[in-house]
Parts: structure tokens; C-alpha cells; sequence
């Protein structure tokens, strides 16, 4: 069965993390992509931009209609996205539990209830 787990940050999250504290938590996050890949779970890790660079897109008259956003009713915003592939619900939440900042914030797990075909 395959999972979406969601990791959540804010800006003043990012900013009270000291700068030279970085290189050690990309690398224990690089670790933790590696570990799972090669176990085959882990199909995709995405780390998103911070969301003043995100934008709402909608269609007007057919046409695309781009604007700033997302304009947000809470301070935290989704930060990064992984898309697993477990035997178990038990596995997904052992892999999100062991995300390198589980202990300092949740990860959202939502099981895939449909997935389009790739031949499509």
C-alpha cells in the first residue's frame, strides 16, 4: 500500500535553526532518502520551497491565472512530501516515525487510495 507522509515547517522555525547546525540535519535527512530507497519504501522525496515562492493557479477562460499564495490561515505550511510504498500501516508509520524531526514536530500519514495507471 502506498502512504503520503507530510512534513510541516514555518519561517520562524527555519529561522531559529543556527546556519552551521544545516550541513548535519541535511545529511541525517540524506541518510534517512538513502535508507529508504534502498529498501525500496521510499519512491519519492520532495523538500518544497518556502511559501512565499509558492503561487494559486486556476483556469479563466480556459486560459491559466496565476497569483501569489497559498495565502495561509496558519503559520506552518507543508515543507516536504514523501511518497511511500509499505507492506503495512505499521511499516509507514515505523518510516515516518523515524523522518530525522519526528521528535520535534509530527509527520501527517495519509494512505493513497487511488493511483492513476502510467500508461494512461
Amino acid at each position: 500500500m502506498k502512504y503520503v507522509a507530510m512534513t510541516y515547517g514555518n519561517q520562524a522555525t527555519w529561522d531559529s535553526f543556527p546556519a552551521e547546525a544545516w550541513p548535519e540535519a541535511i545529511a541525517r535527512q540524506e541518510a534517512f532518502n538513502r535508507k529508504y530507497r534502498e529498501s525500496g519504501e521510499l519512491i519519492g522525496a520532495y523538500g518544497l520551497a518556502d511559501a512565499a515562492a509558492a503561487q494559486l493557479v486556476r483556469r479563466v477562460g480556459g486560459a491559466p491565472a496565476v497569483a501569489d499564495g497559498p495565502y495561509l490561515e496558519t503559520e506552518e505550511y507543508l515543507a516536504g512530501v514523501y511518497l511511500l510504498d509499505c507492506e503495512s500501516l505499521e511499516r509507514a508509520q515505523a518510516i515516518a516515525a523515524d523522518m530525522p524531526f519526528a521528535d520535534v514536530e509530527p509527520v501527517e500519514l495519509w494512505p493513497v487510495l487511488h493511483e492513476s495507471a502510467a500508461d494512461v
